[in-house]
C-alpha cells in the first residue's frame, strides 16, 4: 500500500517545494540558526529529494554538497539533519541490516516504513498498531507510552 503523490509541476518545481523550504528555514530560524551559505544550500537539496522521493545518508549528502561547495564542514551537515530531524521535518528510516537514511517526509500524519532488504528502496506505508493495543501495552508494562516507531523489512517485487 504506497502512498502516491500527484503534485502539478511548475516551472519544474512541485507546490511542496516552497512549503518544504520553508519548513526547513523555519526550522533553523527556531533553532537560532544563521541562513548561512551552507544551510541554504542544505534546504535546495532536501528540497530536490522531497521532489524525487529518495531518501539519502547524512555522508553522502555532505559529499553532495562538497561538489558545489568544498569548505562547507561535515559537522554543519550532520548536525543540521539531526535538528531537521528532531523538527520532525526528516524521518530516519532504519534497514534490516542495521543502517539507516533519512527521508524528507511530506505529510504531517502519522506513517511507517517498508523498507527492501536487498536494495533499500523505501515505501511509506498507512499502517499502524490500534491505539487500544499501545493504550494497553503501556498499562500491562507501566508505561507512558510517548512515541513509537514500526520497522517493516522485506524484500521488493524487483528483488524476489
Amino acid at each position: 500500500m504506497r502512498k502516491i503523490r500527484e503534485q502539478k509541476r511548475v516551472n519544474g518545481e512541485s507546490p511542496m517545494s516552497n512549503e518544504i523550504e520553508e519548513k526547513i528555514y523555519a526550522a533553523f530560524d527556531e533553532l537560532s540558526q544563521r541562513s548561512t551559505r551552507p544551510r541554504r544550500l542544505i534546504a535546495q537539496r532536501l528540497v530536490e529529494i522531497a521532489n524525487n522521493e529518495e531518501d539519502f545518508t547524512t555522508d553522502d549528502l555532505w559529499q553532495e554538497l562538497r561538489q558545489i561547495e568544498p569548505k562547507i564542514g561535515r559537522a554543519t551537515v550532520f548536525r543540521s539533519i539531526e535538528k531537521l530531524t528532531e523538527q520532525g521535518l526528516l524521518n530516519r528510516v532504519e534497514f534490516a541490516d542495521g543502517t539507516h537514511h533519512y527521508r524528507v517526509c511530506n505529510d504531517e500524519h502519522h506513517h511507517h516504513h517498508l523498507t527492501c532488504t536487498r536494495c533499500h528502496r523505501v515505501v511509506e506505508v498507512d499502517l499502524c498498531l490500534p491505539e487500544e493495543q499501545i493504550t494497553k501495552l503501556g498499562s500491562q508494562t507501566h508505561f507512558d507510552i510517548e512515541g513509537h516507531s514500526l520497522s517493516l523489512f522485506g524484500r521488493c517485487e524487483r528483488c524476489k
